[in-house]
Parts: C-alpha cells; sequence; structure tokens
C-alpha cells in the first residue's frame, strides 16, 4: 500500500504539490494525469527513492519490489537477451552466489557446508524460474516487435527506439510489486502497444503508469490520480471516466460558486444599506461576521487550453498523386535496398488515410518518399498541379534546426514562401503566430536542441500550418505531445479540408481523424478491409504466428536466414504464409461464417429475452393475485396458470444460457 498524508513536494523553489493526501491500494492500476510540469515524474521519484518529501508523511509496504524503466539509454555489446535476463535482479544474485560457491567447493571438496549451500541455492534458483528465464525474456522482446534473427545481436546495433523497447523488456522482466511505467508507448508502435496492454492487464502486482495516450489508459487502469494546481485528486474508474465525473464536478462547482456570488452580494447589499442605522446595525453586523465565516468557493479557473487551426488549402488537385509500381527503399553501400515493391495508389483531394503496419515495415520509408526527404527506387510518382505538402517527421529534428530558434525557424519559412508568392513575413506577425502556438516572451528566442520533445513538436505543427498546405504527411505525430495537445490536433484535422494521410500508434487520433486504412506489410501496400478493431485482432493473430516462427527459430538456427533476409523487404526470402491481401480475405470470410452462424441464435435470443420479459409480468401478476383473498376455484385457475407459466420460464431460462453460451463461443473463436 502507498499512502500520502499531507505530503508536499518541490522541485527548487516550486511547489508541486501542498500538502496532499491519497492512498493507492495492493494490485490496483494506476493512471497519473496531470499538465507538462505539474509534478507527475517528481512524484515517481519520490516513490522510487531518488527524491523525499519535502513535508508531510509518506509510506510504502516495506517489502515491495520496485521495477522502473530505466531513462538512459543503453550502450554496450551484451546480447538483447542477456541483457533484458539481466532485469531479473533476484535470477542475477541468485546467479551469482552459485558461480562464487561452487568456485569455493572446488577448493573444499569435502566440505559438507559448501555443498548444502549449493544444494539451496539451486533450490532457490528453482524458485526463482531459472528454468524458463531465456523463455520468459525471449518472449517479452519478440512481444515488442523484435524478430527471431535479433534475439541475440548486442544492444548498441540498435537504434535508439529499439533500445528503449529493451529497456521496457528488462524493467518487465524484474518480478515486482510495484511497476513505475513513465510514457512506456512513446517508442513503441500499434501492435508492439497491443501486445503491451494484454500484457499488463495480466500484471498482477501495483502499477502506476504516467501516458498520453488515452485508448491505452483505458484499456489498462481502473484508478486516475489527477495533479493540477498542487492538487492530487483520485477518481474511480479509467481516464474516459475521471474525464466524465471531472466534467460533472466543474459543472457542480460552477453552478455552487456563482449561487454563492449571489448570496455575498445579497449580503454586502443588506450591510452596505443598513449599517449606518442604529436599528439595523446589529443585523448589519450579524451578516459581516457571516460573510467571513463563509468559506470561499473557488473559481472555476479555465486551463488555457492549447488550440490551432489549419488554413484552407489554396487549392486541392485531384488526383492529390498517383503511383504507378512503385518501389520504395534506401540506398545501403551504393545499392538499392527496396522495402516496398509493385506499389499503385492514388490519394484523392479529401481523402484520410491511416496507415498501418508492424515496425520496420516501410509506413516511413512510404511517408518520407511522398514528402520527398528521400527518392523513389523505381516507378512514378505523379503529383498533382499545385499540390503542396505538410511534413510531421517522427524525430522533429529531422526537419528542424538544433541550433536556430522558433523564430529563426519562422523567418527563414517566411522568406522560403514569400519568394514564391511575393510576400514575407514581418518579424512581428512572425512572433505573434508563433504565440498562438504557446511560443511567447522568451521562447521565441530559445534554440530548439534545448526545447522539450513537445515543443519541438509544437513548432513543427506551427510550421505546417504557416505553409497552407493540401497533403498532411503526419509520421508518429503524438510521440511527445500531452492529452490537451492531442485533442487540439485532433479537432484541427477533423476541421482540414484537404487530405490526410496519418501514421499512428494513437488509436484516439486514428478513430477520430481517419475513415480508411491502408496496411503496409511483407513488401506490399493494400488497402486494409475493417476498422481498428479488426486490425487489433489481426495483430494479435500476428503477433502469434511471429512468436511460433521465432521459436522455431531459435530451435533450428539453420531455418533462419541471414538479417537482411528476416527484414520484410522485397526480394527478401518469404516465409510461409498467406500475403495481407489474402490474409485478410481469409479474416473477412472467417467474420462472415461467424455472423452467419450467429445470426439465427441471436434472433432467437431476443424471441426469448422478449417472451421471458412478458412472463415474469404474468408471473409477478398471479402471485400478487394469489396473495389477496379469492374464492376457491379463482384460487385453483390462477394456481395452475403460475404453475403453467412458471414452467415455460424455466424451459426458457435453460435455452436462453445454451443459446449465451453458444454465442460467447462463437465469439471465442475470433
Amino acid at each position: 500500500m502507498i499512502v500520502l498524508r499531507n505530503l508536499t513536494l518541490r522541485r527548487g523553489a516550486k511547489v508541486l504539490l501542498d500538502e496532499v493526501s491519497v492512498t493507492v491500494n495492493p494490485g490496483e492500476k494506476v493512471a497519473l494525469v496531470g499538465r507538462n510540469g505539474s509534478g507527475k515524474s517528481t512524484l515517481f521519484a519520490l516513490l522510487n527513492g531518488s527524491l523525499h518529501e519535502d513535508g508531510g508523511d509518506f509510506s510504502m509496504t516495506a517489502h515491495w519490489r520496485l521495477s522502473q524503466v530505466a531513462q538512459e539509454m543503453p550502450d554496450t555489446r551484451q546480447g538483447a537477451t542477456d541483457f533484458v535476463l539481466g532485469g531479473d535482479t533476484r535470477l542475477m544474485q541468485l546467479r551469482e552466489a552459485l558461480a562464487r560457491a561452487e568456485a569455493g567447493h572446488d577448493a573444499n571438496a569435502h566440505d559438507a557446508a559448501h555443498g548444502m549451500e549449493i544444494a539451496r541455492l539451486h533450490a532457490e534458483l528453482a524458485d526463482a524460474g531459472e528454468h524458463d528465464a531465456v523463455p520468459r525474456a525471449q518472449s517479452l522482446i519478440l512481444g515488442l516487435g523484435f524478430k527471431g534473427s535479433e534475439l541475440q545481436l548486442p544492444v548498441n546495433s540498435f537504434s535508439g527506439g529499439w533500445r528503449m523497447r529493451l529497456q521496457l523488456a528488462r524493467a518487465l522482466m524484474c518480478p515486482s510489486d510495484l511497476l513505475l511505467l513513465d510514457e512506456p508507448t512513446n517508442h513503441l508502435d500499434l501492435d508492439a502497444l497491443v501486445w503491451l496492454e494484454s500484457w499488463l492487464k495480466r500484471y498482477e502486482g501495483t502499477l502506476i503508469v504516467i501516458s498520453h495516450d488515452r485508448e491505452f489508459l483505458d484499456a489498462v487502469t481502473g484508478v486516475t490520480l489527477h495533479i493540477e494546481r498542487q492538487r492530487l485528486t483520485r477518481y474511480g474508474g479509467n481516464y474516459s471516466a475521471f474525464e466524465t465525473l471531472r466534467a460533472q464536478q466543474l459543472e457542480q462547482q460552477q453552478a455552487a460558486y456563482s449561487k454563492q456570488r449571489e448570496k455575498i452580494a445579497h449580503l454586502q447589499k443588506f450591510i452596505d444599506r443598513f449599517k449606518a442605522k442604529a436599528t439595523k446595525a446589529r443585523q448589519a453586523q450579524s451578516r459581516v461576521k457571516a460573510l467571513e465565516r463563509m468559506e470561499k468557493i473557488a473559481p472555476v479557473l479555465a486551463e488555457a487550453d492549447f488550440s490551432f487551426e489549419f488554413k484552407e488549402p489554396a487549392n486541392l488537385p485531384n488526383p492529390m498523386l498517383a503511383i504507378r509500381d512503385g518501389q520504395f527503399g534506401y540506398w545501403v553501400d551504393g545499392r538499392p535496398k527496396p522495402i516496398l515493391g509493385g506499389v499503385n495508389r492514388s490519394v484523392m483531394a479529401g481523402q484520410r488515410i491511416g496507415i498501418l503496419g508492424a515496425n520496420g515495415q516501410g509506413k516511413s520509408t512510404l511517408v518520407k518518399t511522398i514528402a520527398r526527404e528521400i527518392p523513389a527506387l523505381g516507378g512514378a510518382i505523379t503529383e498533382g498541379k499545385g499540390l503542396s505538402i505538410g511534413y510531421f517527421a517522427q524525430q522533429e529534428l529531422d526537419v528542424l534546426r538544433p541550433l536556430d530558434t522558433p523564430l529563426e525557424h519562422m523567418v527563414r519559412l517566411a522568406r522560403e514562401q514569400g519568394a514564391a508568392s511575393g510576400e514575407s513575413g514581418r518579424e512581428q506577425d512572425l512572433r505573434n503566430f508563433l504565440g498562438s502556438f504557446n511560443f511567447s516572451g522568451d521562447m521565441v528566442g530559445q534554440t530548439v536542441g534545448t526545447m522539450s520533445g513537445g515543443e519541438k513538436a509544437r513548432l513543427v505543427l506551427a510550421m505546417m500550418v504557416w505553409q497552407r498546405p493540401n497533403l498532411l504527411l503526419l509520421d508518429e505525430p503524438t510521440n511527445h505531445l500531452d492529452l490537451a495537445t492531442r485533442e487540439a490536433l485532433s479537432m484541427a484535422l477533423n476541421e482540414f479540408e484537404g487530405t490526410v494521410m496519418l501514421v499512428s500508434h494513437d488509436r484516439a487520433l486514428l478513430r477520430a481523424v481517419c475513415d480508411e486504412f491502408w496496411l503496409v506489410g511483407r513488401g506490399q501496400l493494400a488497402p486494409f478491409d475493417g476498422d481498428l478493431d479488426d486490425y487489433q485482432r489481426y495483430l494479435l493473430d500476428e503477433a502469434r504466428r511471429a512468436r511460433e516462427q521465432a521459436r522455431l527459430e531459435a530451435a533450428d538456427p539453420a531455418a533462419n536466414g541471414t538479417p537482411d533476409d528476416a527484414s520484410s523487404g522485397v526480394g527478401a526470402v518469404t516465409r510461409p504464409g498467406p500475403t495481407p491481401q489474402e490474409q485478410r480475405k481469409q479474416d473477412a470470410q472467417l467474420r462472415q461464417q461467424r455472423a452467419a452462424r450467429a445470426r439465427p441464435l441471436k434472433r432467437e435470443l431476443e424471441q426469448a429475452e422478449q417472451r421471458m420479459a412478458v412472463l415474469h409480468a404474468d408471473k409477478t401478476a398471479l402471485e400478487a393475485r394469489l396473495a389477496a383473498p379469492l374464492p376457491p376455484p379463482e384460487i385453483a385457475q390462477a394456481g395452475k396458470r403460475l404453475k403453467a407459466v412458471s414452467d415455460e420460464l424455466n424451459t426458457l431460462e435453460e435455452r436462453w444460457l445454451e443459446l449465451s453460451g453458444d454465442l460467447e463461443a462463437i465469439d471465442a473463436a475470433r
């Protein structure tokens, strides 16, 4: 159990939490939410022992084991599996103790005490899960999106985002009673995110998570702690329930505040009118004391939520662009490395396309090629006349200069735009524009390299809006955005009149913005027939197949190809299995078969429920009639009728249970 009593926390001179009290019970899964800078990470520092309270009391169950994702980037030649295994600190300690004991036993071969110690350590290792430690570690690695061929690769052979996934796997590997996760979804794509959700749902300890992903919080947490204006408030329920409860509280607070202001005005009017009259002085004085005793209700101070909108495009070419026999990829050592091939798609005005696919399948490559950041390896991309692209790169610094300021970025952009349009932006206009994106005062002169991820993301959004694009290419735009800014982006995209192509693991954003999906996988790009729920089921099926394939590869290394073969690029050795189109067709056929089997059962279930409702009403009426004094013939008639109704009701209830079980079985077959 975690208990805070009248707790005060400061960072420097700034008070972040002021005399707050809250309890977190064992086994609860808690979302910690609040504005950036409100104190969420500082509270984590208190929980992990790196910071102490400035006032009040903090206590946590003494024997709890804590696990947390290390924030530093790992740089080691250690293999991925061994690195993740190292997260199980208890297992590592026992291994080291056993190694020391065995070394000592070699020197004291006839020492019975050494033998007993070795036997004890072997028993403790078995209790700690030594027998399946490697498969557990590899299951975590594979679940977070790595390939079977990468299980033994050195940690420092991976890029930064993949190394942070290994840090997450290492934290999950550690047996813990309290798990602290700070933005665990930032480096994950949708398939790894779905896997992490299912893992956390099974986690038996206490979980506290900071995240800006609404659907992730809704799926995983059942309690919400909200930090606002130095207060910490506990809400029962997930993030959506918290939003509803908080809105109701704010509405009630505003109504109570308005009512109190009216009462105060009435009392003050009486005081002002009669305080000089001797006959009314006592009553006036009592009202003064009433005002002094009154506990003032605070007004609802609306947060300065960030909002913006995209300008209306100057024109809307249709089609925006057409891709014919496209081949997308990179040049490596002077040789082409294809990732996607045979792409034939058109992008029309007004389309809102979500691009789905596992990490490394080519989503970013596709977007970068359309954004003219890298050339196509083959085929043709024909752009519509007047096409204007707004590009949000997954790594903001791909389009930002770390040594330049926001104002310098905007001045350069305005000059480039002005050269094309004959116009230029005045510096004050640019300052005002940046101010609308929360870059005010000295911030416009701060170098981009010193800014937070959220500030860089807002600058990229500002630059996109200024360019007045008609095609938006967004590659993971929400990675560093808080919930309020994500909501602002969602609203702006919904009001945008041009075309949107979006890569994101934020399902709330995908659901709100996109009305069709493309799937990138196995070297191909094709439409995805279904919604995000269908895609999540598809991902879970794919993950199961991938884990099984990885186990087979681990058991038979000869079945494993070269690292290039393990990628999903065009020309790679293809593992047996249906293409995405074939898989979707099979899935659609299965859904149709399930729907056909379920349809008559649902119809019969509805009819049974309707009839049961009528019979319940009849039974209640007959029981009430029999409770009243009746002549013997009527009692006999009502008794017979009650028995017939009860028998029919029992039969229907049994059938209802059978039908419900059949429908559950069909649903579980997904």
